[in-house]
Order: structure tokens, then C-alpha cells, then sequence
């Protein structure tokens, strides 16, 4: 194959129909340049916020496709993107221009219910996992959109609903098996390459791109105890004060998050809660559903619901996908950050900007952390610092591409006037809206972490070929 590319309009590269034929006989799986049939229904990912062209998409289809494709990508200069479930708020599963490398063909999963241990390829999603799972009883801690992929939600962390009781996704993680910068494939494990291992479990795409897992599973389900309630937004303030309360006294095995938003209109909906502003309440028993229904129920008793839905969820598979349905094609920007203390200050700020939320579909999103969460060292893995209590993210979304400069004005805004509430630190970099991190970002997620995490990729990407990712520069 010829060396030389065509660069067109604002950097696009282009491969010539001969660099292309001979592509499509060194990869097995299909490959899609601008013009493409499928090319433009490939490119598009979750947040429709974000709309790029890349010069060249490959729908890997095993390990070789994709340490050629890092080959590739090496070899020509070209920006690189990773995508596996196409979740991710900043873009960075796809690139304006260079090579995205496509996951999603690979997505096996395989349970071995003996040993409590599931090995996952590197572009399945979250049910697909449970699916597999569930059937023995079993559940890896993941996240709370069903659609995610494992591999962005684990490399950057992976809260969920299972958090406070088994830690985060990356807590669980067994062994991994890594496409370097080179083209090398290793194994990274507490065992093996144990910098490389410490770093993947927090430290996002900035070291390799995994192309299967290997998790611990635990005892959950199919059955659960679990809570969704659905309270009138004006409800919030008092509401959220006996909400943060009896999730504080809450034992680990429950994790419990509260939502303002706004009901779509629809007769698929209860009526009490058709195009209504609203307060969810969520939480969930991890472990034998007969045990969690008293510590449950106090969650369903808080306040006057308008609607209890909790009957009508019937196993942990359909409560984990419960939000999957939250408006598909939303134009999307988020910001998160940590919090030691929701005293009454916080709650009355959080109220009053729900309330003034500029979209329907805008949310505010409270989780609660510690339990098994905040038990592992700052220092145990890439992760950092897990001792805040709480969660609260920003999530700013509509469907209107005209109105997304304001709802990203307002989570910015919001987000900068939320840091200065007592205890406000740190930032989930899953929950960002931003295409890359800044120092100030990375510091916050990071902490004493971040000089082992470019000691780290200087070891293994000295180059910085994966730079589309929050990233740690190798300096």
C-alpha cells in the first residue's frame, strides 16, 4: 500500500480507491470511508452534540484487526479514536478526520459461574453482560445505561447501581488484555505488567486499547429489591433532606440516586406522571431481594409520590436498563463533581437550578458513593481519591441542536457556582462534557496520582498515539 494520503478540507484524510482495496484485504472486518454505504449511520454516536467525519472507520471483527489497526494509525500520523459502546459525553469514541477503530463486533461475553468470573470482549455492552449473567444469579458492577460499553465505563471508573456493595467497575477488574501503542498485545494483571494494570482501572483510554476483560462477578438477582418513585419537583428541597438522611444510614448494599427531570408526554407513561416535572427517586438492594425489601421500602415511603413504579420493574435487568430510554438523539454536555457535605445550602442551590433547568430533558443527578467504594486506597488504582460521599452531575440535553449553546452555558455556569459549596471537589471525567481535560480536571480526579499516571504512559505510549481520550500527556 502506498505511503502517501490525500488530506482534504479541514484535515480529512483520505485513502484512494487503491489504498482502500488493498485495506479491505488485510482486515477481516468491514471498513467505511466517507461515501460509504453505512458510513453515515457508523459515525454517529450518542451524543448528537457531536458530529464528526472520520477519514476511515473499521469495524474490527478480533485482536488482529485492531493491532493493525493501531499499526496503521502509528504508522501514518493519524489521530485515533476508540469506540465500544459510543457513550461517551466529550466524543471521544470518534475523530474528525483520522481512524476510528470500531469495538462493537466484539462483544462475547462468557460466564464461568463456578469461579464467579466473567471474560468480556472490548466492544460489548452492559447488557449484554447482565444479559449472560443473569442467568446464574450473577451481575458485574457496571454502570446505569444498559447501551454503555464496558470498556469506556471501566477504563474511567464505572459508577453504578452497585457500587456502595462491590466497588467500582474497575475495583473488579481481574486481568485485561491490552493492544499497545507498538502493536504488542499483553496481559496487564495484578501479575503482569502491574503499572499498566493500576493505570487502566481509573485512568481512561490513555494507555492501550483493551480488547477483552476479564471481571469478578458477584451474587445478584434476577430478582432485586429495588425503589422507583417518582415525586412532584417542587417536592424537592424537603423531600432530598430525607432522601440524603436514610441514604447515609443505608447499609452497603444499598445504592440509591435522585433525578430532577421532566416526564416526556406519552400514553406509554402512567398518566400521573405524563409531561410532569419530577423528582426520581432509584435505589436498589444488592443482594437477596426478600432480605433488602425493609431497607427498600424507606425509600418508597419518602414523601407523597405522585407514582410508585417499583412493582412494575420485574428483575435487575430491566431496572438497569431503566433509563436507557431517556431521549435517544439528545444533543448532550455534562459536568460532575464530588461532594463532602449535602447540608441544606446545597440542596436549596441544587433545587433552585432544577427549577430553572433550560431544557426538559436537563437533568440534575445526585448519587450517593461510600460503602465498598470508598474503602479502597486513593492510591490502589488510577482512580484516585473516593471518599466523598456524594455525586452530583449536570447533565444538560435536548433535542433541539439550536438550544444546546444554552443548556451547555447553563451546566457550565451551574458547575462553576456549585464548586463553591463547602466540601465541592474532584470530577467524575466519565460525566464530562469536555473533549479534553484541562490540568485543573485532571488534578481534580486524579490528585498524587496523576505523576505515576504520565510516568505510566511515557512507559507505554511515549508518542501519545491515544490522545483522543481525557489525556494524560506523557511529559
Amino acid at each position: 500500500m502506498s505511503t502517501s494520503m490525500a488530506h482534504g478540507a479541514g484535515g480529512m484524510v483520505r485513502f484512494d480507491a487503491h489504498q482502500l482495496a488493498a485495506l479491505r484485504l488485510r482486515f477481516r472486518g468491514a471498513l467505511y470511508a466517507p461515501g460509504d454505504p453505512g458510513y453515515d449511520e457508523l459515525r454517529a454516536i450518542e451524543n448528537r452534540a457531536i458530529d464528526r467525519h472520520p477519514g476511515l472507520i473499521i469495524r474490527c471483527s478480533g485482536e488482529a484487526d485492531v493491532i493493525d489497526g493501531v499499526n496503521l494509525a502509528r504508522e501514518h500520523g493519524l489521530l485515533l479514536a476508540v469506540r465500544s459502546g459510543g457513550h461517551s459525553i466529550a466524543g471521544h469514541c470518534t475523530v474528525d478526520g483520522g481512524l476510528v477503530l470500531d469495538l462493537r463486533s466484539m462483544d462475547g461475553v462468557w460466564v464461568n459461574p463456578a469461579d464467579r468470573t466473567v471474560h468480556i470482549e472490548g466492544g460489548a455492552t452492559w447488557g449484554q453482560v447482565d444479559r449472560e449473567t443473569q442467568v446464574f444469579g450473577l451481575a458485574v458492577p457496571g454502570g446505569i445505561v444498559s447501551t454503555t460499553g464496558v470498556g469506556g465505563l471501566t477504563l474511567g471508573g464505572g459508577i453504578g447501581w452497585l457500587h456502595r456493595k462491590w466497588g467500582l467497575a474497575c475495583d473488579n477488574l481481574l486481568s485485561a488484555t491490552v493492544v499497545l501503542a507498538d502493536g504488542r498485545l499483553v496481559t496487564a494483571s495484578a501479575d503482569e505488567h502491574t503499572d499498566l494494570f493500576w493505570a487502566i482501572r481509573g485512568g481512561g483510554g490513555n494507555f492501550g486499547i483493551v480488547v477483552d476483560f476479564t471481571f469478578r462477578a458477584h451474587p445478584v438477582g434476577p430478582k432485586v429489591a429495588l425503589a422507583a418513585v417518582f415525586h412532584p419537583l417542587e417536592a424537592g428541597p424537603d423531600l432530598l433532606r430525607e432522601w440524603r438522611d436514610l441514604a447515609l444510614a443505608s447499609p452497603d448494599e444499598v445504592t440509591t440516586r435522585a433525578l430532577y427531570w421532566s416526564m416526556p408526554r406519552g400514553d406509554q407513561l402512567p398518566p400521573p406522571v405524563q409531561g410532569r416535572d419530577v423528582v426520581i427517586i432509584g435505589a436498589m438492594y444488592a443482594g437477596d431481594a426478600d432480605d433488602g425489601r425493609e431497607a427498600i421500602d424507606r425509600f418508597r415511603s419518602l414523601g407523597e409520590p405522585l407514582f410508585d413504579m417499583s412493582d412494575y420493574i420485574p428483575d435487575f435487568r430491566a431496572f438497569q436498563s431503566g433509563f436507557d430510554s431517556i431521549g435517544e438523539e439528545l444533543h448532550r454536555y455534562w459536568r460532575s463533581m464530588y461532594l463532602d457535605d449535602l447540608d441544606d445550602e446545597a440542596l436549596d442551590f441544587l433545587h433552585e437550578r432544577a427549577m430553572n433547568r433550560p431544557d426538559p430533558y436537563t437533568a440534575v443527578h445526585l448519587s450517593i458513593m461510600g460503602g465498598a467504594t470508598s474503602r479502597v486506597p486513593a492510591a490502589s488504582t488510577a482512580f484516585g481519591d473516593r471518599s466523598a460521599p456524594f455525586m452530583v452531575s449536570f447533565d444538560a440535553e435536548t433535542e433541539d441542536p439550536a438550544r444546546y449553546p444554552a443548556i451547555r452555558d447553563w451546566a457550565r455556569t451551574t458547575s462553576v457556582d456549585a464548586r463553591r459549596l463547602s466540601g465541592a471537589r474532584g470530577a467524575y471525567l466519565n460525566f464530562s462534557g469536555d473533549p479534553a481535560a484541562g490540568d485543573d480536571a485532571l488534578e481534580q480526579q486524579f490528585g498524587a496520582n496523576l505523576a505515576r499516571l504520565r510516568a505510566t504512559k511515557r512507559a507505554y505510549d511515549p508518542s501519545n498515539l491515544f490522545c483522543v481520550n481525557n489525556n494524560i500527556a506523557p511529559e
